[in-house]
């Protein structure tokens, strides 16, 4: 099979580079200023650089369009003319239902749409990570074609039977996950501190919560843009943590503990009761990944982004432990720190009354209350753009740790997994 990605960026050469090593043979393109470097950097590899998308599809037996979620259609009609009779064409984009309405618009009739999602950025190689199939449109033997290709580079493949099903759990794995991190790292931005240097974010649950973050903002900001933004799903489930958020913050306000504990309690039932395999991050692991000098000065934290996950799971319906089937690492880590606080009575409760009487954490949890409002406005009217600026202030914000934390996190990933 002679594969051609047409988009070499971090995502595309990396796959570029795990297909040549099974063995494949491979070429690609991209846009003419960075040829020159791709050639330097694959050629040795035996990955075939060509100046010009159409001679990529002339070519391909499959068909890799890795390219911006925002760019995808303009560059599928540029190329599909010229897709070789027959061939399997597939997309990278983190959100399937415009990817395939643009192919089913774009592609001859005899081409064949099985398409991919591999759920982990580029810092980690393919081989042992969740890789999403769906064929939309192939014979047994073509789609049979790409399974034998993802087991050669022993991906861990998850079949789905149609793009809904997957766009719909991405939602809540990648789009409402990724706005939580975001959300506390706005709010730490607006705050005016770093999280780390602060007594109330020292703890094992809150390592977890500054690597993700840090490691979010470390990538590129169209990625996470065009997950929350063109996934159908993704405005309705970030509406609902929004609203419980909201509610939530209320009821702390207020100091209604009963309404308040009755909630978060109705909540925990629904996601965490017995019947469902626990993820059971370890405490001692968690603790290690600091980066405060400060880490035994620990203060109570009320985890207002994690209570207002799990309530809005509950009042979705969604059982995240179902959706672990498409999950990245970000994703395991914010179900793993949920269960461990709502499965954890004395930290449950700790937390809980820090969020309805410790004054001393109100203006942090005001602060993350006022970002999750900002990014569902932001995600609700679809402005793209507006995603991408508020995404960027941050990160430069965040920019002079975003490398450490980048690293960290991933060992903190590689570590709470081998538990």
């Amino acid at each position: 099979m002679q594969i051609g990605i047409i988009g070499l960026g971090d995502m595309g050469r990396l796959y570029a580079k795990s297909f040549a090593k099974a063995g494949y043979k491979v070429c690609g393109c991209d846009i003419p200023v960075n040829l020159e470097k791709l050639e330097n950097e694959l050629s040795p590899l035996g990955i075939k650089i060509m100046g010009d998308g159409k001679d990529v599809c002339r070519i391909s037996d499959l068909i890799i369009y890795s390219v911006e979620a925002d760019r995808l259609e303009q560059v599928v009609a540029q190329y599909a003319p010229a897709t070789k009779y027959g061939a399997i064409v597939a997309g990278q984009t983190s959100v399937k239902h415009p990817e395939i309405a643009v192919f089913e618009k774009y592609l001859p009739a005899d081409a064949n749409i099985i398409t991919f999602h591999a759920m982990h950025g580029p810092g980690f190689e393919p081989a042992g990570q969740k890789l999403i199939l769906i064929n939309h449109r192939s014979n047994a033997q073509t789609y049979q074609q790409m399974l034998d290709l993802f087991n050669a580079v022993g991906t861990d493949i998850v079949e789905m039977k149609d793009y809904h099903e997957h766009d719909k759990i991405v939602a809540d794995t990648q789009a409402v996950t990724h706005v939580g991190f975001e959300s506390m790292g706005t709010a730490w931005k607006s705050a005016g501190f770093f999280p780390w240097e602060n007594a109330s974010y020292v703890g094992g649950i809150d390592n977890v919560k500054i690597l993700t973050t840090l490691r979010i903002f470390s990538y590129k900001a169209h990625v996470y843009a065009g997950l929350a933004i063109l996934n159908p799903y993704a405005r309705q489930q970030v509406r609902q943590y929004a609203m419980s958020e909201s509610e939530l913050f209320k009821l702390m306000i207020r100091e209604e503990e009963t309404e308040f504990r009755q909630r978060l309690y109705k909540a925990r039932d629904f996601v965490f009761h017995e019947s469902r395999k626990p993820i059971m991050l370890n405490d001692s692991v968690m603790r290690e990944f600091s980066l405060s000098p400060e880490a035994h000065h620990q203060k109570p934290n009320s985890h207002l982004s994690i209570l207002s996950m799990v309530d809005a799971w509950y009042h979705l319906g969604v059982n995240p432990y179902d959706n672990l089937i498409c999950q990245t690492p970000p994703f395991r880590l914010r179900l793993g720190i949920a269960e461990y606080l709502f499965k954890n009575e004395e930290l449950l409760e700790e937390s809980i009354q820090t969020a309805l009487y410790d004054k001393t954490i109100r203006g942090d949890d005001l602060e993350f209350h006022s970002a999750v409002r900002e990014w569902s406005a932001i995600i609700g009217y679809g402005d793209m753009e507006g995603y991408k600026k508020h995404f960027n202030e941050v990160q430069s914000f965040f920019a002079g740790r975003l490398e450490e934390g980048n690293k960290q996190s991933a060992e903190l990933i590689r570590r709470l997994m081998q538990v």
